[in-house]
């Protein structure tokens, strides 16, 4: 039996390294979206006023945004130019669609947990604000459409 209190030490102190076709893209600081949704349809039944039947739907899953402070790596943006802006119009506005994966770092580096997303492709980045009296950091978010993901042991 694993012991809660020391998982939860080890995951509070992670973060996260976010990879587009084996291609490191980045660590990232914050993760949401990570959640998957079942429909439920209701089927009534002919003489049966007892109740409906309810039957497993389709399932849906919202994007993924990540969250960094600003790096010099252009990793992120080299993914990103593939399905916007001028590489999408030279791919003849053909979208290019990856497998992406979130890997969940403990404080040491290690690998804990990772979830591989089908058929990803970015849809939104946004910059950091800036303001010269602000002493927040520079951060950067992506988000990122995808058709479902798998949970995966590293």
């Amino acid at each position: 039996m694993v012991d809660d209190a020391f998982v939860s030490e080890r995951v509070s102190s992670s973060t996260f390294l976010f990879e587009v076709d084996g291609q490191k893209i980045g660590h990232f600081m914050e993760v949401s979206g990570l959640q998957v949704e079942v429909s439920v349809e209701s089927i009534e039944e002919g003489g049966e006023n007892g109740f409906s039947h309810r039957l497993p739907g389709r399932m849906s899953w919202p994007n993924i945004t990540l969250k960094r402070g600003v790096t010099q790596t252009d990793n992120l943006f080299a993914w990103l130019n593939k399905s916007s802006g001028e590489q999408f119009a030279a791919s003849g506005n053909k979208l290019v669609r990856s497998t992406a994966a979130i890997t969940l770092l403990g404080p040491k580096g290690a690998r804990l947990r990772a979830w591989e997303f089908i058929e990803a492709f970015p849809v939104k980045w946004t910059g950091p604000d800036f303001a010269a009296e602000s002493a927040n950091a520079a951060v950067e978010q992506l988000e990122i459409a995808h058709h479902g993901f798998r949970a995966k042991t590293p």
